[in-house]
């Protein structure tokens, strides 16, 4: 095993931090064993305490009975361990490390960032007994855990290029299908979509969104069952898709199209949304000009976004503006977020987030969302997927070529 603590000791020279207390009890906190660098094949039943200081030699609190599995674990971390088997001797022994202490653990104020906050009340209280100093947030040291190695990368850009194709395929069937006076229902153009997965080797981890009409103003909307809505003229289309190699990061998109022209009430909602997601672009390569990585907040991105696409359509805006994007869809790190939260944690170059902001007026019988995914490179901010221009206009006299076109670019 290579010895993570070293990595933890270079995250923290960059803070004011006294160390990291990393701890978990049966999987509660799952940055541990990431950011511990422990296999899952390794079986610990009881709580540890694992203190990494700014400097000197890292501590590992563990019960008596799991000794043999974290003499392993540790082999190579140069790491004194402490045992403890009764509640009184983990007091005794945590306050020997804590005491007078400013340290960070997986713990988020109000639970204002829950990707973070994994540490239970009672522990923190336990540790404050202890004598610790101060707890803060461990919210910006683990990104630096969480960043793509170039073997991600490469899985994400295949990943990128099956959903491209697999988008257009299906607002083909369904142009052509309109084109003909034939039925398309949502579930025809999932299958499209949920094939071209399977048969490339990738999982979507369960079967992707496609909606008509007013489906589209529920944004987690997934057909299946007696939900099946059939595509009628003047209805618009919203297609959410994803995917990953197994075990690497996901490509997550979203497209919208219309069955003939768009109302000018919709054409307004889009261009106010597709505003706000150029505007989140610019001003991640704005700031990473003046500033680099490492001072852009995920709440700001999203207030840029609210304001840009303004009113009406801001009220309709029912959810952040995107995700951390990682080998979970919903990955761990920065969120652009003022709404559901307020994310505070900076933008970290190697990870990866979705931009995607929409509006669902339901009321109105329609929802829109564009969404691209930016990598967070060294070089600045690198849209991965395609950028849509306009909604497809579907079902017209023009070949789904020409349709296509229209649709792509900025």
């Amino acid at each position: 095993m290579t010895n993570p603590t070293l990595q933890m000791q270079a995250a923290l020279q960059h803070t004011d931090l006294d160390g990291w207390l990393v701890y978990d009890f049966q999987g509660l906190n799952p940055h541990a064993r990431t950011v511990l660098g422990i296999p899952e094949g390794v079986f610990l039943t009881r709580r540890f305490f694992v203190y990494v200081p700014r400097e000197g030699q890292p501590v590992v609190l563990h019960n008596h009975i799991e000794g043999g599995n974290w003499r392993t674990i540790t082999a190579d971390w140069g790491a004194a361990l402490r045992p403890f088997g009764s509640h009184a001797e983990l007091d005794a022994v945590l306050g020997d490390v804590v005491r007078g202490q400013r340290v960070a653990m997986e713990y988020s104020p109000d639970g204002a960032v829950p990707y973070v906050s994994r540490v239970d009340a009672g522990t923190l209280e336990r540790v404050r007994r202890a004598g610790a100093k101060e707890i803060v947030s461990s919210a910006n040291l683990l990104q630096g855990f969480l960043k793509w190695t170039p073997e991600d990368y490469a899985s994400h850009e295949r990943a990128v290029k099956v959903l491209m194709q697999a988008k257009d395929d299906a607002f083909k069937l369904i142009h052509e299908r309109l084109q003909s006076g034939q039925p398309v229902t949502e579930l025809d153009a999932q299958a499209v979509i949920m094939g071209q997965i399977e048969a490339a080797g990738m999982s979507a981890g369960h079967p992707v969104n496609v909606s008509f009409g007013v489906n589209a103003a529920d944004s987690h909307y997934e057909p299946g069952g007696d939900r099946n809505a059939t595509l009628e003229a003047g209805q618009c289309v919203l297609i959410d898709l994803w995917a990953q190699e197994p075990g690497r990061p996901f490509a997550d998109v979203t497209w919208v199209g219309h069955a003939g022209s768009p109302s000018d009430e919709y054409q307004s909602a889009w261009t106010a949304v597709r505003a706000g997601r150029n505007a989140a672009i610019v001003l991640m390569n704005e700031r990473f000009k003046a500033e680099g990585w490492g001072n852009l907040q995920g709440w700001e991105v999203d207030r840029r976004v609210r304001d840009t696409i303004g009113e009406p359509w801001a009220t309709f805006f029912l959810h952040r503006t995107g995700h951390d994007l990682g080998v979970r869809i919903h990955g761990a790190g920065a969120n652009l977020d003022d709404y559901e939260t307020r994310d505070t944690r900076v933008l970290t170059e190697g990870l990866c987030v979705t931009v995607e902001p929409g509006t669902y007026p339901a009321a109105r019988g329609f929802g829109i969302r564009s969404e691209v995914d930016v990598y967070l490179s060294p070089e600045g901010p690198r849209v991965t997927t395609h950028i849509q221009r306009e909604p497809f206009i579907l079902g017209g006299p023009e070949s789904w070529d020409e349709v296509r076109a229209r649709g792509y670019g900025q």
